[in-house]
């Protein structure tokens, strides 16, 4: 059971509307994290503003992205978002079992050597970033991420560990399909 109620829209005040009304154009909804935010307005904002700016902008793939979310969640236990970017891969036509084999064994999966090491790498990054290696680093670059793209990779893995904590702290209800 949730901790704090989410607020609905029609309890929202006219500045957390329109910032929903923009979240509702990106999703068709407002999912229970963005209505638990509302609780502070500004986080919310800054927290849109920033979700847009990794998820729907930049230079890493979309679909590689989604798949960070989901690892790095899966990583931190996080049910709501591996529901949600789990349902996100899913309508961008990824199957359920590639999904799985994404948050159970990246080396079984049929992404390119590339995007599984940038997968392991968020991984570490989440669970033991002090533990990640020059050699690790390298890796990556020589694979072709540049500096630009590794900063957002690691912005996408800080986004998701964040929710994940905020999300699980509070207990929020999940209000998407479960994969």
């Amino acid at each position: 059971m949730t901790r704090i109620k989410p607020i609905e829209k029609e309890e929202a005040s006219d500045e957390v509307r329109a910032i929903y009304e923009d979240i509702e154009a990106a999703f068709g909804m407002v999912p229970n994290l963005f209505k638990t935010y509302a609780h502070f307005p500004a986080l919310l904002r800054v927290n849109w503003e920033k979700t847009k700016t990794l998820m729907m902008g930049g230079e890493i793939p979309r679909e590689l992205k989604e798949s960070i979310a989901v690892v790095v969640s899966a990583a931190n236990v996080c049910n709501y978002c591996v529901a949600a970017h789990s349902m996100a891969l899913m309508m961008m036509g990824f199957p359920k079992e590639k999904i799985d084999t994404l948050t159970k064994n990246i080396e079984r999966s049929e992404l390119s050597q590339r995007d599984q090491k940038i997968l392991q790498y968020a991984k570490k990054a989440t669970l033991t970033p002090h533990k990640i290696t020059d050699r690790e680093t390298e890796e990556l670059k020589s694979a072709g991420l540049t500096d630009s793209q590794l900063v957002e990779m690691l912005g996408v893995m800080e986004l998701f560990t964040g929710y994940n904590k905020f999300l699980d702290a509070l207990a929020v209800e999940i209000d998407f399909p479960e994969a």
